[in-house]
């Protein structure tokens, strides 16, 4: 039985000195070696600091600091301020029309296209020192449809579409959304085995749900003769490699292993 659990705590990457010599050196991705994690085992993040920031009470006790809540946010920006939450929701309402929304597919396969980014667009040149320019939205979709990248430009003060593109084969940055649902199929296939046989070693745990691990990921594009079949439409599909870390303890060496979410199929590289 022991040799079992060493087995499995041998793919348990031990803390930030291996995850990123292991991990960020061979795949050029750099990991936050502690992000997450309280080493010392007692309670980490802003509480012990608020204490500490506090004013003094009664006999000298250190009274807890007190956060104050952040100010209502407008519903539109001003010149390049970000873009508001309104904002954002308002750019996506006029980028996916009736027609996209129904003939599109998410990562979960249900109807619309997957929001992978709503970003400022620059402005024109002839508006960089104007304080009252248009503000623009740039709204990157994914269609798992067909497996295109839909990008809209919208003016948000006409309320309307100015620039759609549609491309074949661009993969941009995975989204959280689209992380979580990789996380999620691999748990669920045979091949996740190892991922929640490390994570019960590290926890005493079953491994059920991706809200059980911080992750990570990255988009992993097919190589002649360097994957299985499986994995050989990745680039034209949407593929991911994790990088599970458990929360509040180590890193999960999951890099052997790729999901493709348009396929909705795990694979093993070498």
């Amino acid at each position: 039985m022991r040799k079992i659990v060493h087995r499995h705590l041998g793919k348990v990457v031990a803390g930030a000195a291996i995850a990123v010599a292991g991990t960020a050196v061979m795949i050029g991705v750099t990991l936050p070696g502690s992000a997450g994690a309280d080493e010392s085992g007692g309670t980490s993040g802003g509480a012990g600091t608020a204490q500490q920031t506090g004013q003094d009470g009664p006999n000298g006790a250190v009274r807890p600091g007190v956060v104050e809540r952040a100010p209502a946010e407008g519903q539109k920006g001003k010149g390049r301020d970000p873009l508001t939450d309104d904002e954002m929701r308002r750019a996506e309402q006029i980028a996916v029309n009736r027609q996209l929304f129904d003939s599109s597919e998410n990562v979960e396969g249900a109807r619309g296209p997957q929001r992978i980014g709503v970003d400022l667009s620059e402005p024109d040149t002839a508006d960089l020192d104007n304080p009252n320019a248009p503000r623009r939205a740039d709204l990157t979709f994914y269609d798992y449809k067909d497996d295109t990248l839909v990008t809209k430009t919208v003016d948000l003060d006409t309320g309307k579409v100015e620039q759609t593109g549609v491309q074949h084969g661009v993969q941009p940055p995975i989204s959280r959304d689209e992380t979580t649902e990789a996380a999620r199929l691999l748990i669920a296939d045979p091949l996740g085995a190892g991922l929640k046989a490390d994570f019960k070693d590290a926890t005493g745990k079953e491994l059920t749900s991706p809200d059980q691990l911080m992750l990570n990921s990255m988009v992993y594009r097919a190589t002649p003769g360097a994957q299985p079949a499986v994995l050989g439409a990745c680039g034209e599909h949407r593929c991911v490699r994790l990088f599970p870390k458990v929360k509040n303890g180590p890193w999960i060496d999951s890099r052997d292993l790729v999901i493709d979410l348009s396929a909705r199929k795990v694979g093993k590289l070498g």
